[in-house]
């Protein structure tokens, strides 16, 4: 009687902690400026549940009563804040300026840093602080997070250039000899010349300072050795830099800045821990393990760490005055890995990062009622005009594309070149077994005359399928079922073994392709990112276009993936589930290999008589200059079998009064004359495109009347998912909107939903409203 008692007693209060879970929100700002500080750790003490703060400095995260939150950012004292019975945390962080003090550039002699004068660059912590902002809202995303010395240094210090890649940088110190392909300079740790790599170990809570010499002194101390210059480092300890090994939990490698999270695991969270010697550990995942490894699996089998996915940063666009800028050109985007991911971070019950919020892609992934085209051009234009549903005072105009759809026997001969990471860090469920899932339902519709290679990459890259007919599909699949992760990730070599394969078996007027399906974690390669953009951006004029999968989370790259695909005139799918698969190469087949219209782009010229500002939803990194409209070497996007492109402008008529618009001085040197011809028009579109082979663009000209009607059920659902985009971007246009307004909207323009991903969609927004 007294177990069952203490039973009872256990589940009652277990019951009541879990009760106690809610959804905490709040801002980081700095308590100097209170400026909202980006990129700030929020941890649960004890655990390895964590989020970071957007651009705003604004998170959301799920707590109990009895809990604590850590707040944590290099630079700045940890703060840590009772949850209590609050439902809002805020919190002023105060800079910690012994974190890191200051760091010298010394241009003639060597001199401690608190009696440099003259010519030296200084940087505070302070100023790193404000750097990283800085950086972030010019479109650095990828530079926000310093956890190790070398990001830091990057455009504060004069002579001094660091090129990033996905998991280290490499410095260059300006002004010193590049005649040798190996510029790196000599490193030095508490007097102790080290390995140039060891900077990516170092961790920046132990610094005292750093100083760089240059020029003549460096060789005057180092002699030949201090050629490329000499980064001095001084710790606040004086020991040497320890070496530590490499974890990989879930399938996900832990970079050594965050082992402090992977001590916050608790027992109880892990189910296995394996542990590999030196020997054992480069053999099996190659050079980045170089130092040992351990390998943990969770009972969950879903630790992340929030902060190891990218996104590109994202500045919404605002309105343009229609007669100081009356053109808008963009080019055409049917990327919808968007979407799914978003789906994914709501599934699983996460905050949404708003860089990983793309409208346009949101918007794409769903189809539209157009109809097939019917004269020479390979898609039908489709425009319409109505009230916006968020804004009274505003009009909507959604202009649509809607390309040829081929039957899959119509669709020439492929040359298919499947470039698969295998790669420790796709050891996840979700990620290589998925992989080979979803290319099996590519397999299984392939034809005789249709050929498919696998090239796969870790620590090197390899050939394990030669080109092999359709027609053999169990041989295909044989090969997939082999294919085991581990190693690191030499991306840059396995797209140019990946290319090379596709060139050797090029299908003249066939559908050559390679298909690159990752995470995105590119870590170790003779090729750096750009060095990678370029090779795609050659290889295209072969006429091998790329296509683009993303899988899994935790260390996703959402940004390089979509730009390897835009370069590599290719499309860019996240998938999730089989679900996505089933859509990406089953439903949409031709679309996602077959391209029908390349460098897509459009043109719109809004009438200053009837428009007095629009802006464009979404298609923030897809804006064109307006003399790109017609400039044939400019890259624009590709449009494939069946695929529909939707834009949504909001525009403001003329003569409305809008708190949007400020008022603009009166040119002097300039007087526009408006046109009273074309009294009737509202806009005129323009499209340009080029056949899949050709060099030169082909224009098609469209005129939208000013007549506004009722919305159009694909327009309702279309501003429904626009809308949806707007408040998870937090965007200041959607008008105090609710999640109520979105779901009605979407109810309304539902339609025909055979396949059922509106109703999805809903069900996302409900789930959404209630994390």
């Amino acid at each position: 009687m007294k177990a069952l008692f203490k039973i009872i007693f256990v589940l009652t209060v277990s019951m009541q902690l879990q009760a106690q879970e809610r959804l905490i929100t709040g801002k980081v700002t700095d308590a100097n400026d209170n400026s909202p500080i980006p990129g700030v750790t929020i941890l649960i003490k004890g655990t390895s549940t964590g989020v970071a703060t957007n651009f705003d400095g604004l998170y959301q995260i799920k707590a109990r009563d009895t809990d604590v939150l850590v707040f944590s950012f290099i630079g700045y004292k940890t703060e840590e804040k009772q949850v209590g019975k609050l439902n809002t945390i805020s919190v002023a962080l105060q800079v910690d300026v012994s974190r890191l003090e200051e760091v010298v550039v010394v241009g003639y002699g060597t001199q401690r840093r608190t009696y440099i004068t003259g010519a030296a660059t200084q940087v505070s912590a302070s100023q790193i602080n404000r750097n990283k902002k800085k950086a972030y809202h010019n479109k650095l995303a990828n530079q926000i997070h310093y956890n190790t010395v070398t990001p830091a240094l990057q455009g504060k210090l004069a002579g001094i250039q660091v090129n990033n890649s996905s998991v280290n940088s490499h410095i260059v110190i300006r002004g010193t000899s590049n005649i040798s392909s190996n510029n790196q300079p000599l490193v030095v740790v508490d007097g102790k010349i080290m390995p140039y790599n060891v900077l990516e170990s170092v961790n920046p809570k132990q610094l005292n300072d750093i100083t760089i010499l240059k020029n003549s002194n460096a060789t005057a101390i180092y002699g030949s050795r201090g050629s490329n210059g000499v980064i001095i480092i001084s710790t606040k300890n004086n020991t040497e830099v320890l070496k530590e090994p490499l974890y990989i939990v879930d399938g996900v490698p832990i970079k050594k800045e965050h082992n402090n999270i992977i001590e916050s695991l608790q027992k109880s969270d892990i189910e296995t821990k394996t542990n590999y010697n030196k020997a054992e550990a480069k053999d099996k995942f190659g050079k980045i393990a170089s130092d040992g490894c351990v390998v943990i699996t969770t009972h969950q089998g879903n630790f992340r760490i929030n902060n190891q996915e990218s996104y590109a940063v994202i500045e919404e666009n605002n309105f343009e005055r229609t007669s100081l800028s009356p053109l808008s050109t963009f080019s055409i985007d049917v990327d919808k890995a968007s979407y799914s991911n978003i789906r994914r971070m709501i599934n699983n019950g996460m905050a949404i990062e708003p860089d990983a919020v793309k409208i346009e892609e949101m918007i794409n992934y769903f189809d539209y009622n157009y109809p097939q085209p019917t004269g020479e051009h390979p898609f039908s234009i489709n425009t319409e005009v109505a009230k916006t549903p968020w804004n009274g005072n505003t009009k909507i105009v959604k202009i649509g594309l809607q390309g040829k759809t081929y039957a899959n026997e119509e669709l020439p001969a492929s040359n298919l070149t499947f470039l698969i990471d295998v790669s420790g860090s796709m050891n996840s469920q979700n990620k290589l077994p998925l992989l080979k899932s979803a290319v099996k339902l590519l397999v299984n519709q392939l034809r005789e005359q249709d050929k498919v290679s696998i090239v796969v990459y870790a620590g090197a890259a390899g050939v394990v399928l030669e080109p092999t007919s359709g027609k053999h599909k169990e041989k295909i699949i044989n090969a997939l079922d082999n294919l085991n992760s581990g190693g690191s990730t030499a991306g840059g070599a396995g797209i140019k073994l990946a290319y090379k394969l596709a060139e050797n078996n090029f299908k003249k007027n066939g559908n050559n392709r390679v298909i690159l399906a990752t995470d995105g974690d590119f870590n170790v390669g003779a090729f750096s990112d750009k060095a990678m953009e370029t090779l795609i951006e050659e290889k295209r004029k072969s006429g091998v276009f790329l296509s683009v999968l993303g899988f899994g989370y935790g260390n996703y790259k959402d940004s390089k993936l979509e730009i390897l695909a835009d370069k590599g005139n290719g499309n860019h799918a996240y998938i999730d589930n089989m679900q996505e698969a089933q859509k990406v190469f089953g439903k949409e087949f031709g679309g996602t290999l077959f391209t029908i219209a390349k460098d897509v782009k459009i043109q719109i010229e809004f009438n200053p008589n009837k428009v007095q500002a629009y802006r464009l939803i979404g298609y923030e990194n897809r804006m064109l200059e307006d003399e790109d409209f017609i400039d044939d070497t400019k890259d624009a996007g590709e449009l494939g079998s069946g695929h529909t492109v939707t834009a949504l402008y909001e525009v403001i008529p003329f003569g409305i009064e809008s708190n949007y618009l400020k008022d603009v001085a009166d040119l002097k040197y300039t007087q526009t004359e408006v046109a009273k011809d074309y009294s009737d028009e509202l806009f005129t579109v323009k499209f340009r495109y080029k056949k899949p082979d050709g060099d030169k663009s082909i224009e098609m000209v469209h005129i939208q009347k000013d007549e506004v009607s009722e919305a159009s059920k694909d327009l309702e659902f279309a501003s429904a998912v626009a809308l949806f985009g707007m408040q998870l971007r937090h965007s200041k246009y959607h008008n105090n909107s609710k999640a109520e307004d979105i779901i009605a909207l979407a109810k309304s323009g539902r339609g025909n939903d055979k396949d059922g991903y509106k109703a999805e969609f809903m069900r996302l927004v409900s789930s959404y409203q209630n994390l």
